[in-house]
């Protein structure tokens, strides 16, 4: 569980709800017409700008805003490390044995392919074009929630527009055409808000920082397997995946070994 992405959720429902509003005036702030007016004008505009199987893998995709699971690099180039000193001891073929106990397919993929003893030239070009495909799909994702980010404040404003039509279609002389009106004018404009900078667009950010992490991770992988395969010292291959890190985190294996 992200609990950055739990907490942000449930301090701008305290803050909106419970102070800004006030439960007791909580239903002030609901029209049926104006949810779907946003709501339905948005969904119908993500559905005409892209295919349906995007569409329908996006639950999934705002899932991992909540579920998402990924290695420390640290951790991460420990582990290449490690197998750097097992090939470096046994030989590369002993890398296939730890396979097994390796979760990550992109590093499964890697080490099978320079145990295999695969040009290296051809391992980077399959592994790049992993990574490559990897960061298609999150793209995919990333798009999904930057079109409802930008319909949903546009269908706010024509909610809008439809409340203020109907309310001087109602006439100034009734008081009951007036507010209804009115009502729907600015009641769809701040759900085009909210849903938009609230809901969808937090995710799609969220969901781009996932994956330019994730992609980091992979480029270490990547490395790291081009390393061993090359039969560096594992002190060099250390030294090599370090560059990914902070300044700040360079500081583990000092006193290792």
């Amino acid at each position: 569980m992200d609990l950055a992405t739990l907490i942000g959720y449930i301090t701008g429902f305290v803050c909106v709800v419970f102070i800004g509003i006030g439960p007791e005036k909580i239903f002030n702030f609901w029209d049926t017409a104006s949810a779907a007016i946003v709501v339905g004008g948005g969904i119908a505009a993500t559905l005409i700008s892209l295919p349906l199987d995007m569409v329908l893998k996006i639950p999934n995709y705002a899932k991992h805003a909540f579920l998402h699971k990924e290695d420390s690099p640290v951790d991460l180039i420990k582990r290449m490390v490690e197998f750097a000193e097992i090939a470096r001891r046994d030989g590369i073929l002993a890398l296939e044995n730890v396979t097994d106990s390796i979760q990550d397919e992109f590093l499964v993929k890697g080490i099978q392919l320079a145990v295999d003893g695969t040009d290296p030239e051809l391992i980077e070009s399959i592994m790049a074009t992993e990574l490559e495909k990897m960061e298609e799909r999150h793209g995919n994702g990333k798009k999904a929630f930057e079109l409802l980010t930008k319909y949903t404040p546009a269908w706010g404003m024509i909610g809008t527009l439809v409340g203020l039509i109907n309310m001087l279609a109602g006439g100034m002389d009734d008081p009951g055409a007036l507010t209804a009106g009115m009502a729907v004018a600015l009641i769809t404009t701040m759900y085009g808000s909210i849903i938009a900078n609230y809901v969808v667009g937090p995710i799609g950010d969220k969901l781009n920082i996932y994956n330019a992490r994730e992609v980091e991770l992979k480029q270490i992988v990547l490395k790291g397997v081009m390393s061993i395969q090359s039969g560096d010292n594992p002190r060099i291959v250390e030294q090599k995946l370090k560059i990914f890190l902070p300044p700040a985190e360079r500081g583990f294996g000092k006193d290792e070994g």
